[in-house]
Parts: C-alpha cells; structure tokens; sequence
C-alpha cells in the first residue's frame, strides 16, 4: 500500500496570478474571500451535500480554471451524498477537461460524491477520512406515474454508468460493486487505498 508522507502532489500549489476571471458565487457557509484564495490556488471545495446549485458552481470554476491553465486542479471534498443527476453534471465538465483535476478526501465522501470520485484522474485521502458506498440518490420526482416511471429508468441508468465507473477505478466486478453500494459499507481511509478508491493516503510529516 502507498502510504507516505504529505507530498507537494497533494500540498497547495506554488501561488498563482490572479486570473482574470469572475469567480463564481461562493457558498453561504463558506467566507468569499477566503474561496477566492483557494480558487487563486486553483483549489475548489466540494462541501456538503450536493446539489444542483453546488453542481453549478463547481462546474464553473472547474470550467474557469481549465480556460486560465492546464497545471492540476485540486478538488477538496467533504461530501457525504446529494442528487445523481448533480454529481453527474460535474462528472461531465470533468470529463471534458484538459486539466487533469486530483481530488483529495478532507473529511467524508459518499453517495453521489463517489461518481465524482470516479471521474477524476487522482485521488487521495487524509487517514481520517472516510468513505460510505451507498447507492447515490435521485431528485425527488413529481408528476404522472408514467413520468415517474420514466425517471426511475433513467436514475437505474445514471446509477449503471457510476457502477462501471467505480468498478473500472477499483478493479473490483462490478457485482461487487453493486453489493458494497446496496449494502452501505463503511470504509476508513487505509481500506479506501486497499480497496482501489484512493491512490494515496496523505500521512503525518516526519517530526
């Protein structure tokens, strides 16, 4: 297993000039100036439950940052679940990124979280971090029950496409990624690594 001490791959990157760019709204929890900052550094943070406000503004600053540059972006991430169709709005501005995006687990990741995880081109996590496979959820629906019915097909899809994914990352088939995610399994950061979801766990520095 790679476990190592905190290396620059994952610190924060040498100061940036600040672009000329409108950062896009910063979370209400979370100070703007201090978003701005992180954003200078070409770090976003994925915090809380997503949704398809926080969505919107991930894929923004991912968008605005890869039009400014090619070095990493850093996606810091603390995100306990939220909607599908949320998580994969940001997997597909990922997917058509230049820049490589590295994401680093600072606190929790799962749900749909895990689609995100999936998509990136590095993962890392702190050895406190932890991981839940759950089956992320889907918007709440309204509407006739063959409208209904239509969604549900379309969430088993989108849950089918974060399944390959994750199998894919993992090595592991994907019945088995199928049960860990209907089960709710509960990982630490070493079994994270041990599983396949992370690259690296980030250490202590030697004292």
């Amino acid at each position: 297993m790679n476990l190592r001490p905190e290396s620059a791959r994952w610190g924060f990157p040498p100061q940036q000039p600040h672009q000329p760019f409108d950062l896009p709204p910063a979370s209400p929890e979370f100070p703007g100036w201090l978003e701005e900052r992180l954003f200078d550094q070409r770090i976003i943070m994925l915090r809380g439950q997503l949704g398809s406000d926080a969505a919107t503004r991930i894929s923004a600053a991912l968008l605005t940052l890869d039009a400014a540059g090619q070095s990493p972006i850093q996606l810091h991430v603390a995100c306990p679940g939220g909607d599908l169709s949320a998580a994969l709005a940001v997997v597909g501005v990922v997917d058509a990124l230049v820049s490589p995006v590295h994401a680093l687990v600072t606190a929790e990741a799962g749900g749909s979280a895990l689609a995100v995880l999936a998509a990136v081109d590095r993962r890392a996590g702190y050895r406190h971090a932890r991981f839940r496979l759950t089956e992320p959820r889907a918007a709440g629906v309204t509407g006739t029950a063959d409208e209904v019915a239509a969604a549900a097909g379309q969430h088993l899809r989108e849950l089918e496409e974060v399944v390959v994914r994750l199998a894919g990352v993992t090595g592991k088939p994907r019945s088995r990624v199928e049960d860990d995610l209907s089960a709710g399994r509960n990982l630490s950061a070493a079994e994270a690594l041990e599983y396949g979801l992370l690259d690296e766990v980030i250490t202590p520095k030697a004292r």
